[in-house]
């Protein structure tokens, strides 16, 4: 068996690593994020790739013979990224540490240390695996040498390489000479590209070949190559990677220079300490040898998400109770364990359908159980029956003194009030932990333990399967289903223990989840029961009117293009509109054809009657097949009513998200969405009440930013666009006009939102010049705006995130990022964060205080619906008198800020009458 020779284009996975993964930092604030990315890629290619000899190349300063050739030789590249700079020597610890040699050449390439080493190792009878994101290595590939690219998965032997490029490892450079190569600005055959390259060399078989019949190559591409040829040759010893470089100057022979050096263990772990790596950290620590284990997925390079390190549990020991003595054995347990670890497991993931499969248990890491109830596969074994598991339980399910935890328990609560049990004791969710703790990285159960704990669970996929061959969780062999259910219990009692010290060590964090997640999470399992009651027929009615409305759009459509098409296909849409029309190219797709996109539709419907009909049509069949169509075929046979979802872990500024249906994105500025909002009606003998919160989050600038004449308008009570004009335009609020109350409308939301003064000048059609002047002025008369603003885009710099008034952290990846676009973007999103995040805090403050007081009331009013900053009740009308009067106090008392709360309420007979 040939040895292995292990090479890594460091210098190309440099950049990478770098531009690939957001803005990551320690405690301190230095930036991690390309250290990261080689750490982790190097630890996967020591795991994918064994091999006793290795070495990470990397090119030295300094100029090569390619520069000497050629002066403008990479002239074109931006000097490296300060935060790449600052990263390069700690990388450079990093990789000796893990027991890599690295090379440096003075005067030599990176490329060409690898191709010279490459040959070197058929001497040394060694294959040869490289590791590079660069292209111009594929023509050193041979039946000794492959080439992998670790960030895309890549493999690339000889025929991958003919399949890739279209031409063979050994005529890649004469495919590189013609076309060129833009990343190291070598010029090649002007306007000739792959395709053009591919038929020459297949046609003429070399460069030489191509060259030798240029004169009989016709049109504009033969001009071009002819211009070219006195060029040529150089352009090819510009991209040929020289293979006989003298490396003595850092190295003897590959056996003795290249092998595999033993990792530094106490200098990864310092390393590690330093630069906020501590799932890597804890991974280490717990080995016994100086190996760093292969396999995990640790967690980003900053602090955020980096559980504190925990012993790890004994080996595991899971139980399948199928006796009544084993039952009553664990349910003293339960009963006398200060905190348990509960999970169910079901025949649907839809909570309102649900049916019990089996029960975990655990109270102690490492020891668990599960309770099999209804897995019905042939020859399975007996079990004890739900109706008596449940009935033994049920107690200490309902008991709000024995202390539960769980991930997402709000699933888990539908689950058993299927089966009459009202789960009650909820006292910890890591689902909710994470999302508190970590707002802006995944919050499953897969990829919390490997974050937290480094462990790698078992999934669902590997005990049900995937896509149509995937059988119910009561089709699993119960032995299979007990290691993974009882898993599941186990790892989430330790992610508690992991990531609630770090949720406990922060006051605002406690408070957010204690105090606001929790308690919402109960409060809208609630509301998802209650569901709400729709009219099906008027639904069907509007079904059919949007129906023969988009007929008529569509025949219009087809006389304004004149002819039939596919309003629903975007190449027949560019055809009529580019080539037959003639319309402007607003933007293209990033294959480079035009684009028709909503964006384009937009901008297009200004000035052209058929992209306005197809926006129009366009939204009538969105409301068709999303609404009219679809809720009435969601109503729940059982209830009779329709049931969201609300997912409470989704957005990082903690607004819920409503799904199946999403009930959060019904138009209310159309005519035809306010219709439908008319078909969610109350029963007969109640009416629907809604109560939001009025102009929310410019009350939460207001009491951000303390600036006075934010806060004098609103105590006093003015209309607050109408305050903001006079103070724009030097006017009195008397004399402020219509026109001017609308553009300060603009201003004030557009502002809290980040935009820019070219966005303002786009919004009101007006010149930049003029958008910056209002801009100004608007600054100048709410200084303390300004200074808000300033402030926390520093205090987001500098701490990769901001927070709402009530302590919830708002995660901006890209705060630092060398990337302006995105940078830019999350500035944006780090201004109006805290009002947006604050805003939703305190829609979950009234969601529970409402539900508390309609509780302790006994009231037959319920909550049947919460969209954004509007909560929606059924009441009957026995008591609209009280909900009418007690509702606003109480919406306006969840908190005390510098401004008043004022929340407004409307009574109608159907959603959109109270709206």
């Amino acid at each position: 068996m040939h040895k292995t020779l292990l090479l890594v284009d460091g210098s190309s996975y440099l950049y990478r690593a770098f531009h690939a993964l957001p803005d990551l930092r320690n405690a301190e604030g230095a930036p991690t994020g390309a250290m990261y990315g080689m750490i982790n890629m190097l630890r996967r290619l020591r795991h994918d790739y064994p091999a006793a000899y290795m070495a990470c190349v990397f090119d030295a300063k300094g100029k090569t013979f390619r520069d000497d050739l050629y002066p403008q030789y990479k002239a074109q590249r931006a000097s490296m990224p300060e935060d790449l700079v600052r990263q390069i020597e700690p990388i450079h610890e990093a990789i000796r540490a893990m027991g890599w040699p690295i090379l440096m050449i003075e005067g030599i390439e990176a490329d060409d240390v690898i191709g010279t080493l490459a040959v070197e190792a058929v001497r040394h009878d060694m294959d040869t695996v490289i590791s590079t994101g660069d292209k111009d290595l594929a023509q050193l590939v041979n039946e000794r040498v492959m080439l992998i690219n670790t960030m895309s998965n890549e493999k690339l032997d000889h025929a991958g390489v003919l399949a890739k490029f279209g031409v063979a490892p050994e005529r890649i450079v004469d495919y590189l000479s013609l076309i060129g190569d833009t990343v190291d600005n070598v010029p090649g055959v002007s306007k000739v590209g792959p395709k053009t390259a591919l038929k020459w060399l297949a046609e003429y078989g070399t460069l030489e070949g191509v060259m030798q019949n240029a004169a009989d190559i016709k049109g504009v591409v033969g001009e071009n190559l002819r211009a070219a040829l006195a060029w040529l040759p150089q352009a090819k010893v510009l991209v040929t990677v020289k293979t006989d470089c003298d490396l003595s100057s850092q190295m003897h022979s590959i056996p003795e220079s290249l092998q595999q050096l033993p990792e530094d263990k106490e200098a990864m772990l310092a390393l590690f300490a330093r630069y906020g790596f501590k799932s890597w950290l804890r991974e280490l620590s717990n080995q016994p040898n100086n190996q760093l284990g292969q396999g995990a997925t640790p967690t980003g390079p900053n602090a955020v998400g980096s559980a504190a390190a925990l012993p790890a549990p004994a080996e595991r020991q899971y139980e399948t109770v199928l006796t009544e003595a084993a039952l009553e054995r664990w349910l003293a347990t339960i009963s006398a364990a200060a905190l348990t670890s509960l999970d169910t497991e079901t025949t649907s993931l839809e909570p309102m359908q649900a049916r019990l499969v089996g029960i975990s248990l655990c109270c102690v890491a490492g020891i668990a159980a599960y309770i099999p109830l209804a897995h019905c596969y042939q020859d399975a074994p007996s079990q004890l029956s739900t109706e008596f598991v449940l009935s033994r339980l049920k107690p200490w399910l309902e008991d709000a003194g024995q202390k539960k935890v769980g991930q997402n328990l709000k699933y888990d609560s539908h689950v058993f009030a299927n089966h009459g049990v009202a789960l009650r004791g909820i006292r910890h969710d890591t689902l909710l932990e994470s999302y508190v703790f970590e707002s802006h990285k995944s919050h499953d159960m897969d990829s919390l333990a490997l974050r937290h704990l480094n462990h790698k669970t078992i999934s669902f996929a590997d005990v049900c399967g995937k896509g149509a061959a995937q059988i119910c969780f009561d089709q699993v062999e119960i032995e299979r289903a007990a290691e993974y259910a009882a898993e599941d219990a186990d790892i989430t009692l330790q992610l508690h223990q992991a990531m609630w010290p770090e949720v406990e060590a922060d006051a605002g964090l406690t408070f957010v989840y204690e105090k606001i997640e929790l308690p919402t999470a109960v409060t809208l399992q609630k509301i998802e029961r209650n569901g709400v009651l729709i009219d099906a027929e008027l639904l069907g009615r509007q079904s059919n009117e949007l129906g023969r409305r988009m007929l008529e759009l569509e025949q219009k459509a087809y006389a304004l293009a004149g002819q039939p098409f596919n309003l629903n296909s975007p190449k027949q849409l560019g055809e009529i509109f580019f080539d037959k029309l003639q319309l402007p190219v607003v933007k293209k797709t990033p294959s480079g054809a035009p684009s028709t996109d909503e964006e384009v539709l937009q901008k297009l419907a200004e000035d052209y009657p058929l992209p306005k009909v197809l926006l129009e049509y366009r939204g009538l069949a969105k409301l068709k097949s999303t609404y009219t169509d679809k809720l009435p075929k969601m109503v729940n046979l059982q209830t009779g009513r329709v049931h969201t979802n609300y997912a409470q872990a989704v957005a990082v500024t903690g607004r819920l998200a409503s799904n199946d249906p999403n009930l959060q994105n019904i138009p209310i500025r159309s005519v035809e969405g306010r219709r439908i909002r008319a078909a969610f009606i109350a029963p007969a003998g109640s009416v629907i009440v809604s109560a939001d919160y009025s102009q929310i989050e410019l009350r939460i600038m207001a009491h951000i930013s303390g600036d006075a004449n934010m806060l004098r308008a609103f105590a006093e009570g003015e209309d607050i666009h109408r305050a903001t004009a006079a103070e724009i335009f030097g006017v009195t609020p008397l004399e402020v006009s219509s026109e001017q109350r609308r553009y300060a409308k603009v201003i004030n939301f557009g502002l809290i939102y980040g935009m820019s003064a070219f966005g303002l000048a786009g919004n009101l059609g007006i010149e930049r010049a003029a958008a910056q002047q209002y801009i100004d002025r608007y600054f100048a008369r709410f200084a303390g705006v300004k200074r808000f603003m300033d402030d926390t885009r520093l205090e987001a710099k500098s701490r990769g995130y901001v927070e709402t008034v009530f302590g919830r952290r708002l995660w901006l990846p890209e705060i630092n990022s060398p990337n302006g676009p995105r940078r830019q973007g999350a500035e944006r999103a780090a201004i109006n964060a805290p009002m947006q995040g604050t805003a939703a805090d305190l829609i979950k403050l009234s969601m529970v205080a409402v539900q508390d007081w309609l509780e302790q009331g006994r009231m037959a009013s319920k909550m049947i619906m919460q969209v954004h900053d509007e909560l929606v009740l059924e009441v009957p009308q026995a008591e609209l008198a009280t909900v009418r009067d007690r509702l606003p106090a109480i919406m306006a008392g969840v908190a005390a800020l510098r401004v008043p709360l004022i929340a407004e309420v409307g009574v109608g007979s159907n959603w959109d009458e109270a709206h």
